[in-house]
């Protein structure tokens, strides 16, 4: 004896096939069905009504036809085979119970279903705003900075000094550059997360990433001690070079901008197990211990003022966290005594033997 469920397909807002069960081998197989039982199927959908055997309504049929659903939603139809025996009260009873329980669990695994996709809707919805609000109040304060820097060059540029006339020029160039940074690193944090990066993997040495990325790091650095310690012998870890790079930047800058002129800032690394360790610390004020838990957020600014609090941390952490996850690897940040921050990450340490 074969029975079959028929689920409804949303997309062709109908019934094309269904799974065919044997009763007697519990075997079960995809079933196709023809242009007869889709009508049928069909009229059982609409109506909600028994139809095939021992029914009025196509009573030829071997099979007897019933609706699976609940309030306003129809989740299918299932087949049971009856021939010439009818089911008896007992029987019948039995099935319209199971079908209920199947429809009334069908109901609550959709609506559990909806919840969740309305909760990511009201996610991402908050999240464009978030992105809105964030880059409008990112963008508008270096805008309004060179728009005025500049206008002061127009109107009174003979009337200012050389030194006053290169603080001006000094300060359009980073605000332009941060502008900059902060276009790259929305652009590249959206293509990571929706997937459409690929990484570029190769076997680095660590020391030279670090060395490029500090080539990039914002001209306030010399009013900074930084110092590199990546141990006597080589290290090689599996990386797209380019994305790290960016990471390190990122990192370095924070440190830069988030500490007084004259901090120390040490990047150090080293080998644990099958990875590569890369940490960047500085003995600034530190993050306070409210906000460590969401710095990694996407367009999370935090409470710290020091050094530039005209800008957040915008997008640099949340992109950093992306690409070394995309790594494999994992950002941290850890606590650095006496105070400062301590961020850390890690990548896949690199098989090549270099004695070979």
């Amino acid at each position: 004896m074969k029975n079959f469920t028929a689920p409804v397909e949303k997309k062709k807002n109908g019934i094309v096939q269904g799974t065919l069960y044997n009763a007697e081998t519990g075997i079960k197989s995809e079933k196709v069905f023809n242009e007869k039982e889709q009508e049928i199927l069909q009229w059982v959908l609409k109506n909600r009504k028994r139809a095939g055997a021992m029914t009025e309504r196509f009573s030829e049929e071997p099979y007897l036809y019933l609706s699976i659903y609940a309030a306003q939603n129809r989740y299918g139809v299932i087949g049971i085979f009856i021939g010439q025996k009818p089911l008896d009260v007992f029987e019948n009873s039995i099935l319209l119970s199971i079908l209920g329980e199947c429809a009334m669990a069908l109901d609550r695994e959709q609506s559990a279903r909806e919840k969740e996709e309305a909760a990511v809707m009201a996610k991402n919805e908050q999240l464009r705003v978030n992105l809105l609000r964030t880059i409008s109040h990112d963008l508008r304060t270096p805008l309004t900075s060179i728009l005025g820097n500049a206008d002061s060059l127009i109107s009174n540029f003979d009337a200012l000094d050389e030194g006053m006339r290169k603080q001006i020029f000094s300060d359009i160039y980073e605000d332009a550059g941060w502008l900059i940074e902060l276009v790259e690193n929305l652009l590249a944090l959206t293509k990571i997360e929706d997937g459409s990066v690929k990484l570029q993997l190769s076997d680095q040495v660590v020391e030279d990433v670090v060395r490029e990325a500090l080539r990039h790091v914002e001209r306030r650095k010399n009013e900074h001690e930084i110092t590199v310690d990546c141990g006597e012998d080589i290290l090689l870890a599996r990386m797209d070079a380019k994305l790290i790079v960016q990471v390190l930047v990122n990192l370095i800058n924070n440190a830069v901008k988030y500490t007084q002129a004259g901090s120390k800032i040490r990047i150090t690394a080293g080998k644990e197990e099958k990875n590569v360790w890369i940490a960047v610390e500085d003995n600034g004020p530190g993050i306070p211990a409210e906000c460590r838990e969401h710095v990694f957020e996407m367009f999370y600014s935090g409470k710290n003022k020091v050094s530039d609090s005209r800008r957040s941390l915008g997008l640099g952490l949340a992109l950093c966290r992306s690409i070394v996850n995309a790594h494999g690897g994992e950002l941290v940040l850890r606590d650095c005594a006496p105070h400062g921050c301590h961020f850390r990450f890690t990548l896949p340490l690199s098989e090549v033997n270099l004695n070979e």
